[in-house]
């Protein structure tokens, strides 16, 4: 089902989009108005903060850890909207691997991305934050269950923290896995996908095969949100216990959750 709320052009945030219009498995619809995702928000314009401002943020949720902020800055201010911080792991951090690619060093890079590699780790880096978070996913869930509505979540660029953080959201509000994969895909559009800024750029960092190896990373690809998805399944044997041991909704934190972000 398409977004039905006509997209805003933002110069400076990235992969900006109302969840609002996906469906839900017993008939109902995610509110427009209510929950959005995007990138970071510290190079959005005045005129983006115009318009984020129009949308009447209750809460930010930005998921980007220490690197990210001293990469990338702070957000950007918006009047009247609190800003929650709730670092998650990024799956293509690590300082390491940013100096390998600085350097432009082929014969490493090939090493641990090459052959498949790049999205293995992408799919397990999926697993982990949905094993390991269980605490910072309930956190955000309760959050807006509560009066955290209408509500952003970002982190770099919008994909893989935000991505999730979003589809265990879709999950709880009882959105059909593939409805939520149909959004999550919506990140590889062109005018969405993040833009790396990163010191001291070589010409290595830049050559096709380096860019060809670090692809995986920066693709929202369907194998990594089924990855997600398969561990729910496999650690807790389905949503509903994932809801209920994983994250700790109760049935009256769902519904308060379902009356704020559903119609």
């Amino acid at each position: 089902m398409t977004q039905q709320i006509q997209e805003p052009e933002l110069s400076g945030v990235r992969n900006f989009r109302d969840v609002g219009g996906l469906p839900t498995s017993d008939g109902r619809t995610v509110r427009t108005g209510r929950l959005f995702r995007s990138g970071h928000l510290a190079h959005a314009t005045e005129s983006d903060a115009e318009f984020l401002a129009s949308l009447g943020l209750h809460t930010v949720f930005d998921f980007r850890n220490v690197a990210d902020h001293a990469l990338e800055g702070p957000d950007v201010e918006l009047p009247g909207v609190r800003n929650v911080n709730i670092p998650l792991s990024d799956p293509a951090d690590g300082r390491e691997f940013w100096r390998l690619v600085r350097d432009g060093d082929l014969v490493q890079l090939r090493e641990i991305l090459g052959d498949g590699k790049a999205a293995a780790r992408m799919s397990n880096s999926y697993r982990g934050i949905i094993r390991q978070r269980t605490a910072e996913h309930s956190r955000v869930v309760h959050a807006l269950a509560e009066d955290s509505v209408p509500a952003l979540m970002h982190c770099a660029a919008g994909k893989d923290r935000a991505g999730l953080s979003i589809a265990v959201t879709l999950l709880a509000l009882g959105v059909e896995r593939e409805a939520i994969v149909t959004d999550y895909l919506e990140s590889n559009a062109p005018h969405r996908r993040y833009r790396v800024r990163r010191t001291g750029e070589s010409a290595g960092e830049r050559s096709p095969e380096v860019m060809e190896l670090l692809a995986p990373l920066f693709d929202a690809r369907a194998e990594y949100l089924v990855a997600a998805f398969d561990t729910i399944d496999e650690v807790w044997g389905g949503v509903d216990r994932y809801l209920a041991e994983g994250l700790g909704l109760t049935p009256e934190t769902l519904d308060r959750l379902r009356d704020r972000l559903l119609v």
